[in-house]
């Protein structure tokens, strides 16, 4: 896996991540909840990996080389 996210991408997605894992933890219920804590983990994930799969399916990257 050949790493296709940019720093400042993967800063947004770890931020956004948090954010969304907040709000499903603490402030939503419900289904909304469980979709905000899943889109959440995989924002982290792919911000640490610093890897999308869905960059990759697209051929899209926003890693400057």
């Amino acid at each position: 896996m050949k790493s296709n996210e940019s720093n400042i991408d993967r800063i947004i997605r770890a931020v956004a991540g948090v954010v969304l894992l907040y709000l499903g933890f603490g402030m939503l219920g419900g289904v909304t909840a469980i979709i905000a804590d899943v889109v959440g983990i995989v924002l982290l994930a792919t911000a640490a990996i610093g890897f999308c799969p869905l960059y990759a399916m697209f051929k899209f990257s926003t890693l400057n080389k």
